[in-house]
């Protein structure tokens, strides 16, 4: 069975890069790769605040497709590094139109996983008409039973030594709190204590996404300037709710109901509770629902890598 699992397609450089300015002080990088002129598509990746990698842009098949991949505000590439000023769930959904606009395509595959199904969701329910079919892997709705899932209590009982290494930064009786408590030190003006709340941060996230630890993949949460965005943006994300209304993204999946999609979800996935995923395969019944057995998080995870190249060639017409 393992011989059948389709994997990365060929690693790529891009033939474009760039920068966009979308106001706010903010600048957005940006990669196009792929054939000019093919079937479009849009890449949004993880976090808030992970960034985008070579790796990402081998899940589409470069004949068939032209994508943009792009670093949302603040991370990666973009600038100001690791800035939360203006940086909220609808400066991302409007820049994804900016990018869109300058593409020059009516409509657009729209590909997100983990946090960038998240923005994904919140894109398409905002401007459906513009989406043409939705990739969807490791969902994520943003309500508070999921925040507290991950960052209270919950993924706390199946990793004890990792989340013990979580709390160390926070003092004992900030520890109701812990988004919060981060956030203090995440915005702070000790610049050594923001470093150590952000490793701690970025490498709970870092050693929790697979199913079986990987230190290749997991190593690159602990570099202190890849740590320091992810973790301000993200936990300024998350401290905020996305700045959406509570169960919002689920409620109004009702908007998708004409966007064919696939939802991939991995079984095991500790971040994000696979009970989100059925929901929103209830709530929008057109697309397809893989829920992958012995996996967790990971793009990389091989049966949910399997099933992401699958959907990304089947959507572009190739069997």
């Amino acid at each position: 069975m393992t011989a059948d699992l389709r994997g990365f397609y060929p690693e790529i450089e891009p033939y474009e890069t760039g920068f966009l300015d979308v106001g706010d002080g903010h600048s957005v990088y940006f990669e196009r790769v792929g054939t000019r002129g093919a079937k479009p598509a849009v890449f949004l990746h993880g976090g808030p605040g992970g960034g985008i990698g070579p790796t990402q842009r081998r899940l589409f098949d470069p004949h068939l497709y032209d994508v943009i991949l792009f670093d949302q505000r603040g991370c990666g590439k973009s600038t100001p590094n690791a800035s939360i000023e203006a940086n909220t769930t609808w400066h991302l959904v409007a820049d994804i139109e900016r990018l869109r606009e300058m593409m020059g395509v009516e409509q657009w595959l729209v590909f997100g996983g983990s946090w960038g199904s998240t923005l994904a969701l919140a894109y398409a329910e905002t401007h459906p008409q513009r989406v043409s079919q939705l990739v969807l892997r490791g969902i994520y709705t943003l309500t508070r039973a999921e925040l507290d899932w991950y960052y209270q209590f919950g993924v706390s009982e199946m990793f004890p030594d990792k989340w013990e290494r979580f709390q160390a930064p926070i003092p004992q009786e900030e520890r109701h709190e812990m988004m919060a408590a981060y956030r203090r030190r995440l915005t702070g003006d000790d610049r050594d204590e923001q470093v150590r709340a952000a490793l701690a941060w970025s490498t709970w996230e870092g050693e929790t996404i697979t199913l079986l630890p990987n230190p290749d993949y997991s190593g690159g949460f602990g570099e202190p300037d890849y740590a320091l965005a992810f973790a301000r943006i993200e936990n300024h994300f998350f401290v905020h709710a996305g700045w959406l209304e509570e169960g919002q993204l689920l409620r109004d999946a009702v908007k998708l109901k004409d966007i064919p999609g696939v939802i991939i979800h991995g079984r095991y996935d500790m971040p994000c509770p696979a009970k989100y995923a059925w929901m929103l395969h209830k709530a929008w019944p057109k697309a397809e629902f893989h829920l992958i057995e012995g996996a967790g998080h990971a793009y990389l995870e091989p049966g949910i890598l399997d099933q992401l190249i699958r959907a990304t060639d089947r959507f572009a017409g190739k069997n």
